[in-house]
């Protein structure tokens, strides 16, 4: 085996919605395997899959380079969609008697409360927007919820603390409680260490944390299991993030979260890495959808609005997308008026058996591109020579419209805008786009998921509202820079490279003399 310090290859699995990536990349940032391999209903099987084909590539020699594996997963976004696998939940609120008026969970579908078996308490406690108390926090009325935690079986426990991003010493101090009563390894999320002001959403976003714990450690554990069965039981293994960056497994553990769409912002990392360019607008085109974002100094743009995850209203950190239906499998049909649609629905990883031009009975967008002989190499030609070439046209004219929309509807500016396109549905975009400057399709596009995953580095984020009364604005951007370094070290990145890369502060004027910081700091894989 190789020594530690020379095991600098990097092996990065990203799963789709249609396919599942896998590529291995050297200790020089050059790519030496990869490949794409049908998305299981499983998903880990998929994921084994790509990996056996990527590590067979190089065979086994060559592996014993690889030290560290990337996985960019789907399975906490499908617990929540399916209703399934999701830890039985008490939901602690800190806030009585200013809280009560509206009931924990008000807005869920009944369906995901059920499949939680959720409990709420609220207890005295909380915070104003100030940072004055509004109730002193009573440790006996969280024992007492620890009691019916311990008695009843639940399985985590979400704690949401009124104002908590302003003061989140009642959160700590809960938590600390259920500790001593539950054991120190017991699962239990803070609230304000996963959302931001907005009470509601954050408790929301805390709720599904606490609901993931255990999709995270069976993720975690059957990849390394994966890994393991491919001889790679000596590597560090890192969790892909949905700000573009990694985390470590144990950090993934407390966070998972955190994981809820990370496939596109592995793309648009990755675009950036194949392109050089660090602001551009991201189009990656799959089997089934066509997710657009927008690189910001080389990390993908972060929403700044409430994002609705499996119909819950969160507000914790989301990638800035728009996704719409189109990808290489969409169905192509002609109506009675003479127009074309496209999609929204596909034959997703079943393109390469059900498309005309692969031999099957659907027409779809893959079809259209081959039957304009702009796709070469893609299935075969004479299949699709029999098509309308006015029906050619006008669908492929749709094409270009529904991307050229999604590009429109994340510009921020009427100018125009490179466009980097990804994703192994790319082959349907035009190299010319209404709206952009340059179109870019980079080598390697079809993985640029996966290299994305594999390429990035390890973050640490922290928003936090101060009050300039108690801590002058100087003082309050630097605790908030501290902050967000020691986060991205306890997310596995080498202090020795850490640094802040944003910094933003925000008067809230409504909220009298207080100031939002926001901080992002990177660092480096941890060799």
């Amino acid at each position: 085996m190789a020594s530690s310090n020379e095991r600098t290859w990097r092996l990065g699995i990203d799963v789709g919605g249609t396919n599942t990536d896998a590529v291995i990349i050297d200790g020089n940032l050059k790519l030496v395997a990869a490949t794409k391999s049908p998305t299981t209903e499983d998903v880990m099987s998929g994921i084994e899959a790509a990996m056996h084909e990527v590590v067979s590539q190089i065979g086994p020699e060559a592996a014993k380079n690889i030290g560290f594996a990337m996985l960019g997963t789907t399975h906490c976004t499908n617990a929540i969609v399916e209703r399934k696998r999701l830890n039985k939940v008490v939901a602690l609120r800190i806030g009585a008697p200013a809280t009560t008026a509206i009931s924990c969970m008000a807005d869920w579908p009944q369906q995901l409360k059920d499949a939680m078996s959720v409990r709420d308490f609220i207890v005295h406690g909380g915070h104003e927007f100030n940072g004055q108390l509004i109730n002193d926090l009573v440790d006996q009325e969280i024992r007492e919820v620890a009691r019916t935690v311990r008695d009843e079986g639940f399985e985590s426990v979400a704690v949401t603390s009124v104002f908590s991003p302003v003061s989140d010493a009642h959160e700590v101090r809960a938590g600390q409680i259920l500790r001593e009563e539950l054991g120190e390894d017991f699962p239990i999320s803070l609230s304000s260490e996963i959302g931001t002001l907005g009470f509601l959403e954050r408790e929301n976003a805390t709720i599904l944390n606490a609901a993931l714990h255990d999709v995270a450690i069976t993720t975690a554990t059957s990849f390394e299991a994966a890994l393991a069965a491919e001889g790679l039981t000596d590597v560090a293994v890192y969790l892909g993030q949905n700000d573009g960056t990694l985390m470590s497994v144990d950090y993934a553990k407390r966070y998972p979260i955190f994981t809820i769409a990370c496939g596109p912002t592995n793309s648009i990392r990755g675009a950036s890495f194949l392109t050089k360019e660090k602001d551009a607008v991201v189009v990656d085109i799959g089997g089934t959808t066509t997710d657009v974002g927008v690189l910001t100094h080389g990390f993908p743009r972060e929403s700044m609005v409430a994002v609705e995850i499996g119909d819950v209203r969160t507000n914790f950190r989301m990638p800035d997308l728009v996704s719409v239906g189109l990808g290489g499998g969409s169905i192509v049909r002609q109506q009675p008026d003479g127009s074309v649609t496209v999609g929204p629905d596909s034959v997703g990883f079943r393109v390469t058996r059900d498309a005309l031009c692969f031999g099957g009975e659907v027409l779809t967008a893959t079809d259209i591109v081959v039957a304009k002989g702009i796709a070469p190499g893609v299935g075969d030609p004479s299949l699709v020579a029999g098509l309308d070439p006015a029906l050619v046209e006008v669908a492929y004219a749709e094409i270009t419209r529904i991307i050229e929309d999604a590009v429109d509807a994340m510009k921020t500016s009427a100018g125009d805008i490179t466009v980097i396109l990804v994703g192994g549905g790319s082959i349907l975009a035009p190299s010319k786009l209404e709206g952009a400057g340059e179109v870019l399709r980079p080598e390697n596009f079809g993985v640029a998921n996966a290299i994305g995953s594999a390429i990035s580095q390890v973050s640490g984020q922290v928003q936090k509202v101060y009050s300039l009364t108690d801590t002058p604005r100087d003082q309050a951007i630097a605790n908030a820079k501290a902050l967000a370094c020691e986060n991205a070290i306890a997310a596995g990145a080498d202090p020795d490279t850490v640094e802040v890369i944003d910094v933003e502060d925000i008067p809230l004027a409504y909220l009298g003399d207080a100031l939002c910081v926001r901080v992002k700091a990177v660092g480096d894989l941890m060799l």
